[in-house]
C-alpha cells in the first residue's frame, strides 16, 4: 500500500519498462496486491488523481501483456503536508485513499523539519472523513529521541502508521531502524508498505529484509495491510 511503480510521475520508476521490472521482482517475493502511491507534492510533484489513474491504467494493460495479470494493480497517493493539502482540502478537492469506504489517506511531512500545521491537518482530513495514515514515521529526523510523540499521534490524534520495510534492514539509516524496531515491539505499526522507488529496494527486501527476525515479527502484528 506505500510504493513509486507507476511510471513518470515522481522519483519512482522512470519508464514502463522500470514499472514492469519493479513489478516482476515484487511478483517474485509473493506479492499479489499492489497499491501504488505517487507523490503528490506542492509545485514539485503536481499529480492529480486523473493523471495518477492514467497511467495506472497503462501499467495495467503492459503488466497484462507482459503475463503479470495476477497482481493486483491498484492506486492511491502518498501527500506531502504543505499548503497545498490544506488547499486542496478547503476547496472540496478529490484525495486518493485506499481501502475503499475507509478512505485511508497517505500522507508525510518534511524528514528534518516538524511541521506547524500537523495537528491542524490531521483535524481537517478526519472532519473530511479521511483516515490519516503517516508514512514511515521511523524516518522523520525531528521526531527522534521523541517517541512519546508517535505514541501520542497514533493513541490520541487517531493517526495511523505505516512502517517501511527496508527500515528493519538499516537501509535508511541506523537511527530508522531503531525506532522502527521500537514501533515493532511496542505494537504501533497497523500498515506495512516496500516504499519501492527502484531496484536496490527490492535487492533489499528479497536479499536481507525478508529474512530478519523483526521481519517476521513485524508479520506476527494485527496489520490492516490483510483487509485491503
Amino acid at each position: 500500500m506505500h510504493s513509486h511503480l507507476l511510471p513518470g510521475l515522481d522519483d519512482g520508476a522512470e519508464t514502463l519498462e522500470h514499472s514492469l521490472d519493479l513489478l516482476r521482482e515484487l511478483r517474485s517475493m509473493g506479492f499479489r496486491k499492489l497499491i501504488m502511491t505517487p507523490h503528490i507534492m506542492g509545485d514539485f510533484y503536481k499529480n492529480t488523481p486523473e493523471g495518477i489513474r492514467a497511467a495506472l491504467a497503462t501499467l495495467q494493460a503492459a503488466a497484462a501483456e507482459a503475463g503479470l495479470a495476477d497482481v493486483v494493480l491498484e492506486c492511491a497517493a502518498e501527500y506531502y503536508l504543505d499548503e497545498w493539502l490544506g488547499h486542496k482540502l478547503a476547496n472540496g478537492t478529490e484525495l486518493l485513499s485506499f481501502g475503499g469506504d475507509k478512505r485511508y489517506l497517505l500522507m508525510e511531512t518534511s524528514y528534518l523539519n516538524e511541521p506547524f500545521n500537523l495537528q491542524t491537518s490531521i483535524f481537517e482530513l478526519q472532519a473530511a472523513g479521511y483516515r490519516p495514515v503517516l508514512a514511515h514515521p521511523e524516518r522523520y529526523v525531528y521526531l527522534y529521541g521523541r517517541f512519546a510523540e508517535l505514541e501520542k499521534l497514533r493513541h490520541e490524534y487517531g493517526v495511523l502508521l505505516q512502517l517501511n520495510l527496508n527500515s528493519l534492514a538499516g537501509y535508511y539509516s541506523p537511527a530508522a531502524r531503531k525506532v522502527a524496531e521500537k514501533l515493532v515491539d511496542g505494537g504501533l505499526v497497523d500498515f506495512v508498505g516496500t516504499d519501492t522507488h527502484h531496484l536496490r529496494h527490492t535487492a533489499m527486501l528479497a536479499n536481507k529484509t525478508q529474512h530478519l527476525p523483526y521481519f517476521r515479527k513485524l508479520l506476527a502484528l494485527p496489520l490492516l495491510n490483510t483487509t485491503l
